[in-house]
């Protein structure tokens, strides 16, 4: 999959590939904003909104070939999501980074911000992250029909209960209690709403259980 469907991120936090558990750049990333790791999300890297995620381009995919390009064709024919490509330009690098360049801004027509290192990428990451956040603030602000997001939700009684529900993570969690307010309504729950939250067969099993 492209994207692993459709990805709806909590307020103020960024969905990492479950691939980057554990790497200098998650770790530099931790503490600074809310990062939960997601199997699944397929091509990109991370989901800093529901609209815009990150496809990261290292060292080592330059010298290794033309694999990368074809995750970035793949992603741009695939996905209607706003696409930051981060790319790492170094002495090694160099020499391939006009090429990238000229596929991801001219032929592609996606943004492209080269970085030196892991180290730096996460410094760029956490900016982005603000700016999605105060991009979604300025809509909510504008837009009275939205409702206002739970203070501190991620950090509440109720959302660790949620979570021990059987497939139920903390994404999952977040995404049920902002459609049923409580977990009273989630527990009275069709099929049926449930599906529009989560998809057919985890609300199957969170009907059963």
């Amino acid at each position: 999959p492209v994207t692993g469907g459709s990805i709806v991120v909590p307020y103020g936090h960024a969905i990492g590939n479950e691939k980057w558990r554990g790497s200098e750049m998650a770790q530099r990333l931790q503490g600074k904003i809310r990062l939960i790791f997601e199997d699944g999300l397929g091509l990109v890297d991370f989901h800093l909104s529901s609209r815009t995620c990150i496809l990261y381009i290292s060292e080592a995919d330059l010298v290794a070939g033309n694999e990368f390009k074809r995750r970035l064709v793949r992603f741009r024919n695939a996905s209607s999501l706003r696409g930051i490509v981060i790319v790492e330009k170094t002495q090694i690098s160099d020499q391939y980074f006009m090429a990238v360049q000229k596929l991801v801004a001219l032929e592609l027509g996606m943004v492209l911000l080269p970085v030196a290192n892991q180290g730096e990428a996460s410094q760029l990451i956490t900016q982005l992250v603000s700016f999605c956040v105060r991009e979604l603030s300025r809509e909510r602000s504008s837009n009275p029909f939205l409702r206002k997001q739970w203070p501190q939700l991620s950090e509440t009684a109720v959302l660790r209960t949620v979570q021990q529900i059987p497939g139920v993570g903390k994404t999952k969690a977040l995404l049920l209690l902002r459609r049923f307010g409580s977990i009273h309504q989630l527990c009275n729950a069709s099929v049926k709403e449930l599906e529009l939250v989560v998809g057919q067969t985890a609300a199957q099993q969170m009907y059963r259980f």
